[in-house]
C-alpha cells in the first residue's frame, strides 16, 4: 500500500511539471503580438465601396497585423471613424445656402490616428415645421 502511494505521488508531481512546462511553451508562442506596445494602425478600408465593414493594417517591430473596423456610411466617413467628437448645437438657419451647421472638439483619436482639433459639419435646414404629437383626450372621466 506505502508503495502504491508513493507511486501516485511521483506521477502526480511529474504530470504537474509537464503541465507546468506546457503552460510556458504556450505563453512563448503567444508572446508576439502581447510584447509589442507601440502598435500603428492604418485607416479603416471598406471591403466594398467606400464605407461600411472593412479591415485595417496595424504594425510593430516586425510584425504585422489585420484588425476588422467599419467606415461609417454617412457624413461621418468625411473625417472618418476613428475620431471621436463631441458636437455643440446646431446653429442658426443660413438662408443664402439653406443650411445650418455645427462645430465639434476633438474628444478621442481611436489607434493613434491623426485628426483635425475641430471640424465643422452641415446639413439643410428643415423646410417644414413638424407636428407635435396630438395628446389622448381623457374620456368620460371628469367631463
Amino acid at each position: 500500500m506505502r508503495g502504491l502511494f508513493s507511486t501516485l505521488i511521483v506521477v502526480l508531481v511529474a504530470l504537474m511539471i509537464v503541465t507546468t512546462e506546457a503552460g510556458k511553451n504556450k505563453k512563448e508562442k503567444n508572446k508576439g503580438g502581447a510584447d509589442c506596445a507601440e502598435w500603428r494602425y492604418g485607416t479603416c478600408v471598406a471591403n466594398n465601396g467606400d464605407c461600411g465593414p472593412g479591415m485595417r493594417e496595424g504594425t510593430c517591430n516586425e510584425q504585422t497585423k489585420k484588425v476588422k473596423c467599419r467606415v461609417p456610411c454617412n457624413w461621418k466617413k468625411d473625417f472618418g471613424a476613428d475620431c471621436k467628437y463631441k458636437f455643440g448645437n446646431w446653429g442658426e438657419c443660413d438662408s443664402a445656402t439653406s443650411t445650418k451647421s455645427r462645430t465639434g472638439t476633438l474628444q478621442k483619436a481611436l489607434f493613434n490616428v491623426d485628426c483635425q482639433l475641430t471640424i465643422s459639419v452641415s446639413k439643410p435646414c428643415a423646410t417644414k415645421v413638424k407636428n407635435k404629437p396630438k395628446g389622448k383626450k381623457n374620456k368620460g372621466k371628469g367631463n
